[in-house]
């Protein structure tokens, strides 16, 4: 998709909007048949409804690129351990939620236990995923749920991938870590990855357009909790990810 494209699309607004709308409505019914096609093959092996979800992810991905010139690129994959770990993933629009599926071994998610109740989408994360689903106002409690069942998968050899601030925030932003993750780390001796991009700067979260332009999804180095306590954990993923936030909304803006 050629530079002129882009920059033709970002100018014509009723296009734009139109097919963010196609985009959209791609999202929304291709969940719902995912989750159906996962639901069908419950008695298959894992490997195979991971497979199912993976292509799912990439379908989306496709259909970002096709309709709106969501260019994606993923970087620092080289530096992904070869075992299960803990990845923490700044969390600004929907798109990180399909890229970790298309991006990073199999794993589990940190979620709100209302996903879950969404019919064949909910159903179907819950069936592939495996996910700790938990209730955001249970406080402590959550964290503990979150720390047994997270060692529990780890030592499955699934990954868990967590949104730390636990909400979408918008770029430039950012609110207090969870310590959840980081605590699974250290019970665990696993890596934290810490993954930053600026998918927020083409995925605004209010509103329904979405602006072509590259999104760099950037990898960092893993941290050896080795020696560490979670608060320090998380006081180093939150650096990488932040000033790595910084630095590629810069460039997005100097390209502008």
């Amino acid at each position: 998709m050629s530079p002129t494209f882009r920059d033709s699309l970002s100018r014509d607004v009723p296009m734009l909007t139109l097919r963010s709308l196609l985009f959209t409505t791609y999202l929304f019914l291709f969940a719902f048949v995912g989750g159906a096609v996962e639901l069908l093959i419950f008695w298959a092996p894992h490997r195979w409804q991971w497979a199912v979800a993976s292509a799912w992810a990439h379908g989306n991905l496709w259909a970002g690129r096709f309709f709106c010139g969501l260019d994606v690129v993923t970087e620092g994959a080289e530096n992904l351990p070869d075992r299960a770990s803990v990845a923490m993933i700044k969390h600004t629009t929907a798109m990180e939620t399909y890229w970790q599926i298309a991006a990073l071994p199999a794993q589990t998610w940190v979620l709100k236990k209302e996903l879950l109740m969404i019919p064949l989408f909910g159903w179907g994360v819950g069936l592939v995923m495996k996910p700790i689903a938990i209730d955001r106002k249970a406080g402590a409690s959550a964290v503990k749920q979150v720390i047994e069942q997270g060692r529990n998968r780890i030592e499955r050899g699934l990954w868990l991938t967590i949104f730390p601030e636990g909400t979408r925030v918008p770029p430039g932003q950012t609110q207090r870590y969870g310590i959840s993750g980081a605590a699974v780390a250290v019970e665990t001796g696993c890596p934290v990855v810490p993954v930053a991009h600026n998918a927020g700067d083409f995925w605004p979260k209010r509103g329904l357009r979405k602006y072509p332009g590259r999104i760099r999804f950037c990898i960092g180095p893993p941290i050896d909790p080795a020696g560490r306590t979670p608060k320090e954990i998380n006081a180093l993923a939150q650096e990488w990810i932040e000033n790595k936030m910084r630095e590629i909304s810069a460039l997005y803006k100097e390209q502008k």
